[in-house]
């Protein structure tokens, strides 16, 4: 195992690029399952969920190869193999396994999915789905088994609005028979970015990145080249960087328009921003004000992006709050950033920063995906040595995160623990 170690302090200048998203690279290779020929994917991420995928559709018959970050999937092999552990215990976005064997076999036996524990997020909505759309859902034994005759189009409404469950049941209802309306749909970028592939694979859809999407089944898709958007948690984790402790920071491969309600927040503190084509340029104000956040579904702010913000409203003069109405559990950093000597309190869903204090460098835990965020930017505003263990979580989501703020000169590096020190954090 290893530790991340950052010497904060340290002003950064310079360019970052940012890779390709996450959350569409984790939706975008189960959906090569459903092709009859070769699927490439350009611009993925070099992290560790893609590599778990990579190895699960290698299991059940996929031939994948994948390089510089690019992926190519020959699924003509692939059977309804049941995946009931092992892999998909590594990450949540296993569940959509569930949608695309389930559309291309009609049949799947799937594990609970795993990934970043962020409170209760349960997959009722998918399974609902799947129901209407004719399949027979059943839990045996932690894993879950999809079964269907044939699949029929229905007419759905989410009870919440689940950016996974509309992806999920988009995977299971482009070989359907009929027409499939999806109501109170998501509209995430990435729900575009998935239905743009399925779209070059054959599929019938109308709608997507509005609250209503139009399926319309058809009988076989085959492979095509797509290139992933770039990842809007990144580059905001790095607007945000910026903000705290950069001189001048340009953050390339970005669609501004994604970032809206992130940008917004950010000029609304006192920070400089300038937005081109497919480029943003952040700078410092002279000061920060205080202000409030509350994460919503997009295109509000990103709950994905309200934990690196909270290590940034430390800087601000007064308090600031922020809400979480998505996860309301997604607070487990705030401990690691009193450490730090941040001073903030939880109160139900919000949390209250009061500052500006100048955060010491600690030994702190990253518990989740985004509090590993939060951490490194703390460490990189603080004084002295910051060590951030649980790097496994970062992992997941910042693609060679040293190397890339190493090149805006950030004093940043990984070291391997020591045995005592593993035993410690098992304890």
């Amino acid at each position: 195992m290893e530790k991340l170690k950052i010497a904060g302090g340290y002003p950064l200048k310079g360019s970052i690029r940012v890779s390709g998203a996450k959350n569409s690279a984790v939706a975008l290779i189960p959906a090569t399952i459903l092709a009859d020929s070769p699927v490439t994917i350009e611009g993925l991420p070099d992290i560790s969920d893609v590599q778990i995928l990579k190895g699960l559709l290698e299991e059940v018959g996929g031939t994948v190869s994948f390089d510089d970050g690019e992926m190519t999937v020959d699924p003509s092999k692939m059977i309804s193999m049941p995946l009931p552990n092992g892999r998909v215990k590594k990450l949540r976005a296993s569940y959509y396994l569930m949608g695309a064997m389930l559309g291309k076999f009609k049949k799947a036996v799937i594990g609970l999915p795993g990934g970043c524990y962020l409170g209760p997020r349960p997959i009722d909505q998918h399974i609902k789905g799947f129901e209407a759309l004719g399949a027979q859902i059943t839990n045996e034994q932690g894993a879950i088994y999809l079964r269907a005759d044939e699949l029929r189009g229905a007419r759905i409404y989410l009870d919440v609005v689940s950016v996974g469950a509309t992806i999920n049941i988009m995977l299971a209802a482009v070989l359907a028979k009929g027409r499939t309306v999806i109501e109170n749909a998501a509209k995430e970028p990435e729900i575009i970015d998935v239905a743009t592939l399925l779209t070059n694979m054959g599929a019938k859809i109308k709608g997507a990145g509005t609250d209503i999407i139009r399926i319309d089944g058809v009988e076989n898709l085959s492979g095509c080249k797509h290139t992933i958007i770039p990842d809007r948690i990144e580059a905001g984790t790095f607007m945000i960087l910026s903000a705290a402790v950069g001189q001048g920071i340009l953050i390339d491969n970005v669609i501004p328009q994604h970032l809206e309600s992130l940008t917004a927040k950010l000029r609304e503190m006192g920070v400089n921003i300038e937005a081109g084509d497919d480029q943003i340029f952040v700078s410092p104000g002279s000061e920060f004000k205080s202000v409030d956040i509350k994460t919503l579904v997009y295109p509000g702010f990103a709950t994905d992006l309200q934990q690196p913000f909270t290590s940034l409203l430390t800087r601000a003069e007064g308090s600031s709050v922020v809400t979480d109405t998505i996860y309301g559990a997604r607070f487990k950093h705030i401990d690691e950033l009193r450490r730090m000597n941040a001073n903030i309190k939880v109160e139900g869903r919000s949390a209250i920063i009061s500052g500006p204090v100048q955060l010491q460098g600690a030994k702190v835990k990253a518990s989740d995906l985004r509090a590993g965020a939060a951490l490194v930017i703390a460490g990189l505003m603080a004084e002295g040595i910051t060590e951030v263990t649980g790097l496994e979580h970062i992992d997941r989501g910042y693609s060679h995160l040293v190397e890339k703020l190493s090149g805006l000169g950030a004093t940043i590096w990984r070291e391997k623990m020591s045995e005592e020190e593993v035993e410690q954090l098992k304890n």
